[in-house]
């Protein structure tokens, strides 16, 4: 395995555990940490042997807080753009994953946290999990695909009240509205992801991959097809 600076990356009976390690600024998403990103979203698609992804954050205070406010600050509007659409490209490539991947939401949750949560198949979270996109109290909107994972996970109205708003919401708020699909006392998150991840790990490798694209590709189509 490759040793990145921002993430960890290891992998044990087929089953491959990403953590997003800036613990001291709060898991925030930077270029740096993107481009790792991206490096290690790729041998885990390369990897014949991972069946089961299990992605979290370093640390008991954050997932991921969103991206890095102090790099941000820094570009010009092309650069954020260009930010923009590194991120999008990355959290489409961490969803087009053949494999399942759960998100073990271990804290703050937050803009591109939450969004990085969205993009995985389905998500279990800390009693202490807070979730939100609140891009729109900095005058922008969500960059890296939540305008479009949300409304089409928890429908329409409370995908628009969450971004118009841009307030946080709890753990249990979030399994309410099915954003998320189980809770855990913080100390059990990370066993209890491990142990689905096991379960779904023991099935055959080519029906999983057939299971998620067939869901994934049908919600953008009609029952027909």
């Amino acid at each position: 395995m490759v040793v990145y600076s921002s993430i960890e990356l290891t992998c044990t009976d087929g089953i491959a555990r990403l953590t997003i390690n800036r613990p001291k600024a709060l898991n925030a998403l930077n270029t740096s940490l993107l481009e790792e990103l991206s490096h290690a979203l790729n041998a885990i698609k390369a990897d014949e042997s991972i069946r089961v992804l299990v992605l979290t954050g370093a640390g008991e205070k954050s997932f991921i807080a969103g991206a890095d406010i102090s790099e941000i600050n820094t570009l010009s509007p092309l650069g954020d753009k260009k930010f923009a659409q590194t991120g999008q490209e990355i959290f489409s490539l961490l969803q087009g994953l053949a494999i399942p991947v759960i998100a073990a939401v271990n804290g703050y949750a937050l803009g591109g946290g939450c969004e990085m949560a969205l993009a995985c198949d389905f998500i279990y979270a800390s009693e202490k999990a807070i979730f939100g996109l609140p891009e729109i109290n900095l005058g922008v909107i969500p960059g890296f695909g939540g305008t479009q994972r949300l409304p089409r996970l928890i429908g329409a109205n409370m995908a628009k009240e969450m971004i118009f708003t841009g307030r946080h919401i709890t753990a249990a708020e979030a399994k309410e509205i099915g954003l998320v699909n189980k809770i855990f006392a913080p100390e059990e998150l990370m066993a209890a992801a491990t142990e689905t991840a096991k379960l779904i790990a023991s099935k055959g490798k080519a029906s999983l991959c057939a299971a998620k694209q067939t869901v994934n590709q049908g919600l953008n189509a009609d029952l027909q097809t």
